[in-house]
């Protein structure tokens, strides 16, 4: 009769939390496999963790779900249509900069800050949950514009991708100005400078 293996002495959803703030701070390359065992409930054997997570990937890929699911929500208003277009992003803006800059969390967002998370070719295939949230909030604040030029709030001629893209930049930057030390209040009245670029576009 096979002899049943060793019981786990960690609890692996509270492994995977902790494993989501290793990436999360380091990025998927940083962080060793060393930074990991010794993190994930007090540390456990190479042999335990390959059999709780099959591989350090398969770990980040378990953890960037949990990421996309628990943190990266902040951003789903984009697509709310029962929003008008303006609230909608501006809602977006100020929910990302809030929980960028919450404790119990490494600050700024893994989605933005996985661009550097896995920059050589090999790695990249492993963020790629990551690097389509990215995608879709770009849509998204793509979405709110053309639903303003709709509506005639925007005028007609504004261009809905180049006025995406001045706050897609505005908060993929947050996650370094945040990682700097730059505080909440800062950055919340800088949303209020930038959403004076909607403004500027309306429709006169």
């Amino acid at each position: 009769m096979a002899q049943m293996g060793r019981p786990r002495t960690f609890d692996r959803d509270k492994a995977i939390d902790q494993a989501l703030h290793l990436f999360w701070e380091h990025g998927y390359e940083a962080t060793s496999l060393s930074q990991l065992k010794a993190g994930i409930g007090g540390g456990i054997s190479a042999p335990s963790f390959y059999a709780a997570f099959a591989s350090k990937e398969a770990l980040f890929q378990e953890c960037a779900q949990r990421y996309l699911s628990r943190y990266a929500t902040v951003t789903e208003c984009l697509w709310d249509t029962a929003l008008p277009p303006r609230a909608a992003l501006e809602t977006a803006l100020r929910a990302s900069a809030k929980m960028q800059c919450e404790r119990g969390h490494p600050k700024g967002c893994m989605v933005a800050l996985a661009v550097m998370s896995a920059p050589s070719p090999e790695n990249a295939a492993v963020t790629q949950s990551l690097t389509q949230s990215r995608t879709r909030t770009r849509a998204g604040f793509t979405q709110c514009i053309e639903r303003g030029i709709a509506t005639g709030e925007l005028a007609p001629n504004t261009d809905a991708r180049a006025l995406a893209t001045v706050f897609d930049s505005f908060l993929v930057g947050l996650s370094t100005l945040v990682r700097d030390g730059v505080g909440h209040g800062v950055v919340d009245a800088a949303i209020d400078r930038i959403m004076t670029a909607w403004d500027t576009a309306k429709s006169r």
